[in-house]
């Protein structure tokens, strides 16, 4: 089969011929109609070769829809032909996160050498994706596969974030949203779906501002050396009640430790390596600042089902499996509007 691998060190993606993957016991194999193409790739392939925490090649993509193909031994509860969506972070499926539902948080993954496809295991962006266990399955219902994959995870990963923030999130309330892009413009969705709060975006790209207004924001701010005194004035000077931010660099962190309010809530979603000091004095009272990581399994199907009520949709651009290269091209130059989708089956 064909399928996009991170091959050397420091080189770009290339479009290979690999073995057909053949499922185990408790496997399932999936014809894959849709995969998602994320930042978090180019991280995985700006990493210096000392510290490089996977073996190479390796198989891109960690988002993923498609179609049962083969079913290994034992499986149950599913079919040849099903449509499914893959939830990523796999865990070990027995420590007390993994029974929450939360392999996100699997207490044992790195112990284990568990990974998800496409950060450690071979990837989605391939004709056919091996997948270790049928819970990592969650069923689309007829839903389109290009509008449902990128939800395995910049669906799925804003959510997480916004959900837990909901309580500090009341009527009068102000949320801040800074990037808007893959992540960005769905988080301003899903805060608009779910909470009544009046919701900012920021970002430095009037592209994607255009985005974060056409999705739902109330309020956009060029992300410069004055967004800090902007956010402030449409607040009353009293901040935002959560603020999201999904760069994470340390210029944003910054300006979301900035722009919050007391005992509001900073959530570093991105992974541009910037941090925010936390103690007293160094941010308003009482303010939380987290670090999420992907969702649980159980919010993916809460997902999926804003989705389909219409709560939540993706802005896509679609790409062949030969184009996949260009595509992480467009991204690293931050052209890609939305989340690029490879369709390796056409």
């Amino acid at each position: 089969m064909k399928a996009l691998q991170y091959r050397r060190i420091g080189a770009a993606p290339e479009v290979v011929t690999v073995p057909d993957p053949q499922p185990g016991p408790g496997q399932v194999l999936l014809k894959v109609t849709a995969a998602g193409v994320c930042h978090s790739d180019i991280a995985v392939m700006s990493w210096p070769a000392e510290g490089f925490p996977y073996e190479l090649p390796l198989t891109l993509g960690h988002e993923a829809v498609g179609a049962v193909a083969v079913l290994g031994d034992g499986v149950r509860g599913l079919r040849e032909g099903d449509e499914v969506a893959v939830y990523g972070p796999w865990g070990c499926g027995t420590c007390a996160k993994c029974a929450e539902g939360k392999e996100n948080y699997c207490l044992r993954a790195a112990e284990l050498g568990i990974f998800p496809p496409g950060l450690g295991s071979p990837g989605a962006i391939a004709e056919y994706l091996l997948v270790d266990d049928a819970r990592h399955l969650v069923p689309v219902d007829g839903l389109d596969p290009v509008a449902t994959v990128p939800l395995t995870d910049a669906g799925l990963t804003p959510y997480h974030a916004v959900k837990r923030a909901l309580p500090r999130l009341v009527p009068g309330s102000t949320a801040v949203v800074i990037g808007t892009g893959g992540l960005g413009h769905v988080a301003v969705q899903l805060l608009r779906a779910m909470s009544p709060a009046r919701v900012i975006a920021l970002d430095i790209s009037e592209e994607k501002l255009a985005l974060a207004r056409a999705v739902g924001a109330h309020e956009t701010v060029l992300s410069d050396g004055q967004a800090v005194g902007k956010v402030r004035d449409l607040t009353g000077g009293t901040g935002a009640e959560a603020v999201f931010d999904f760069v994470g660099a340390e210029a944003t962190v910054r300006t979301a430790g900035a722009v919050v309010a007391v005992e509001g809530e900073v959530g570093i979603v991105g992974i541009g390596g910037g941090t925010l000091p936390v103690g007293f004095g160094s941010l308003p009272f009482e303010v939380s600042v987290t670090a999420p990581y992907w969702g649980s399994r159980g919010e993916l199907i809460e997902v999926i089902g804003l989705a389909r009520a219409g709560a939540v949709a993706v802005h896509t651009e679609t790409y062949s499996l030969d184009e996949a290269p260009r595509a992480y091209e467009r991204l690293h130059a931050g052209e890609v509007n939305g989340r690029a989708v490879i369709v390796p089956h056409g």
